[in-house]
């Protein structure tokens, strides 16, 4: 599966998704997108999920415009630790995405 990490998500995260291609907003040079614009270009580069902890995204955007899985970590901050504390939930429940869907991982 091709991952699109956004701006709000470490880089480190990469490493603990080794069975995917994960690339960075970074590494895409699409730093400072809103949204609409950032979601929309990962579609259009066949990213399969956009994976945020931005709990509003789902809310501000018409997920079901793009050919994208959005992913929300509830997390309770951007530290990796409390990241990977929900990456099991992440893996278990990734095989039901559905593209043009939002989701929340949360405990």
């Amino acid at each position: 599966m091709k991952i699109l990490l956004d701006e709000c998500v470490t880089k480190r995260l990469r490493q603990h998704l080794p069975e995917h291609e994960v690339l960075t907003v970074s590494q895409m040079k699409w730093n400072g997108f809103r949204n609409g614009q950032l979601m929309a270009k990962a579609a259009a580069e066949q990213f399969d999920l956009l994976l945020t902890i931005d709990k509003n995204l789902r809310f501000q955007q018409n997920i079901n415009k793009q050919d994208l899985i959005v992913v929300v970590i509830d997390s309770p901050s951007s530290k990796l630790e409390d990241i990977l504390t929900l990456l099991p939930q992440f893996f278990i429940q990734l095989q039901t995405f559905e593209k043009r869907k939002a989701y929340i991982i949360s405990q």
